[in-house]
């Protein structure tokens, strides 16, 4: 008996050995495990961290590059990088809300349904915006000494009204989305004509109106474009109100850099000025509306022609690629179907207005009343080549050489209303040039919205280009005969002026051409600036 509990003993300190080694090595296993999981756990950190790093340097280098582009030429000293930093975010700003209610608004719906709610949104939104729009410069032109609260102002609103258009997506409160869309169209035009009205007070010296111009619409175009496949994807994987929300925080950010702009791009009120000048020189109530001088007035019936047809275009192509009503989407199986197609259009739309603006910085050395008439020219005889050959590739050139003209005439219009225009009526001037060309783009859409009915090409495009070369031929038969006018004009109170008189007595001035004097500066504009000569800072 005793011999068995010996036995049993020895068997349970075998046993108890057993396991104390067993839980021993459980112990060092959780030690090398916990050894090895803290190691893995540094080297991860160690690694986010480095791509932390490496990608906060990349942001930061790819800034400085930015920053130097926007400062160069002495951008920097005098403001004019801060306002195209500040463009290219209220740009990317719409481009977001743009895709927003392109999602929500056009292509919701099925196509045959499609034109219903496309042509409710520009009767409803466009053409109130385009009646608003005159009304929006005379209310800047009494604030100009706040020019930078007024332009954040708008980048406020903006964001405001996209929260509240984010609050009506998923409900579907059309009512809050066209009343948003509204504001958002008159705030943004809004802070467009007092960008535009500010260009000629941070324009540095060595650099031309159109090159400024230029510089900001190619950034804004830039930052546009990248926001777009962005603010798709966000649509496509979050939904519209998120895009909304996004948009938001762009403007509200955008709007707090509007108002660290520099001060000198405030101007004196009108009667701060009136009491200066003891009221005298005071512009007559809506003179610009009548009296903007020729070359302003050809310049802006110019770029309407270009306008109507791009609003035509657009819709037009639109809604003729989704009803299948062009060649080459007649085949079986054809490699550009209708998405393909639509995506063509848009990137050679994207890439013509790109062209467009580069185009206006090489050609800064231009008269922009020639570049305006040439881009006219371009686009109606494309136009009509387009009509007869039309196919993929003709409708590829059309929608870039639209996109082309479009941005390069506006931004000659843009120089010529800067320097031919007083800055106390600039930005009413601007404000009825912007409700012009919209209300002539909104015309053109439902043009296209009719015509894409018919299912035939070769009408629209021969319609609008007929149009588009009868304006052309009134244009150049106008600008003709006025040079002549201003050259007889010239003639006859120079006496003849070529009398070169070597007899003068030693120390006689010579003698100074006459300059006929005229209501605001206008006539010396008319007979000088004609001339083909490029538009430079008029403060250098």
């Amino acid at each position: 008996m005793e011999g068995g509990w010996d036995r049993a003993r020895r068997v349970s300190r075998r046993v108890g050995r057993g396991m104390a080694g067993a839980g021993r090595a459980t112990v060092r296993a959780g030690r090398a495990t916990a050894s090895g999981t803290g190691r893995a756990a540094r080297a991860t950190g160690r690694g986010v961290r480095l791509a932390g790093l490496t990608t906060v340097g990349g942001v930061r280098g790819a800034g400085r590059a930015t920053r130097r582009l926007t400062h160069a030429g002495g951008a920097g000293r005098t403001g004019l990088g801060r306002l195209i930093e500040l463009t290219a975010g209220h740009s990317a700003g719409d481009a977001l809300v743009t895709v927003a209610l392109a999602s929500t608004v056009f292509f919701g719906v099925p196509v045959g349904e499609a034109r219903g709610p496309v042509a409710l949104y520009l009767v409803i939104t466009m053409l109130p915006f385009a009646l608003l729009a005159p009304f929006v410069g005379p209310i800047l032109d009494r604030f100009r000494s706040g020019r930078r609260y007024v332009m954040a102002g708008t980048l406020f609103g903006r964001g405001l009204l996209c929260f509240a258009m984010a609050a009506a997506v998923g409900p579907g409160d059309v009512v809050t989305l066209f009343g948003g869309a509204l504001g958002v169209l008159v705030l943004s035009k809004a802070y467009n004509v007092s960008r535009a009205a500010i260009m000629p007070s941070v324009l540095p010296a060595d650099i031309t109106l159109v090159s400024a111009n230029a510089r900001v619409a190619l950034f804004s175009l830039v930052s546009a474009g990248a926001l777009v496949p962005v603010g798709a994807g966000l649509s496509a994987w979050l939904g519209s109100a998120a895009v909304l929300r996004v948009a938001m925080v762009v403007f509200l950010l955008a709007g707090v850099s509007a108002v660290r702009l520099p001060r000198h791009v405030d101007s004196p009120d009108l009667e701060e000025v009136e009491e200066e000048g003891g009221g005298q020189g005071r512009a007559p109530k809506w003179r610009t509306l009548l009296q903007v001088g020729p070359a302003v007035a050809e310049s802006v019936w110019a770029n309407v022609a270009i306008r109507l047809f791009s609003g035509f275009l657009l819709f037009f192509l639109l809604f003729l690629v989704q009803d299948g009503g062009v060649p080459w989407l007649g085949g079986r199986d054809p490699f550009f179907d209708v998405p393909k197609t639509i995506a063509l259009l848009a990137a050679a739309a994207g890439l013509g207005g790109l062209l467009g603006a580069v185009a206006a910085n090489w050609a800064r050395r231009h008269s922009p009343q020639v570049i305006v008439l040439i881009t006219l020219a371009v686009t109606s005889v494309t136009t009509i080549v387009s009509a007869v050959l039309f196919g993929l590739w003709t409708a590829v050139a059309i929608s870039l050489v639209t996109a082309f003209a479009q941005e390069l005439g506006k931004l000659a219009l843009d120089a010529i209303v800067q320097r031919e225009i007083g800055e106390e009526v600039r930005s009413s001037t601007f404000g009825v040039v912007e409700a012009l060309l919209q209300l002539a783009w909104v015309f053109g859409g439902l043009v296209g919205l009719l015509l894409s009915l018919t299912e035939s090409s070769v009408a629209g495009l021969a319609t609008l280009g007929a149009v588009l070369t009868a304006t052309l031929g009134w244009l150049a038969v106008r600008r003709g005969r006025r040079l002549r006018t201003v050259d007889e004009r010239i003639s006859a109170e120079t006496g003849g002026g070529t009398d070169t008189r070597t007899d003068e007595q030693p120390g006689a001035e010579p003698a100074q051409p006459h300059r006929r004097p005229g209501r605001s500066g206008h006539a010396d504009l008319d007979t000088t600036l004609e001339r083909t000569k490029p538009l430079t800072n008029p403060n250098a």
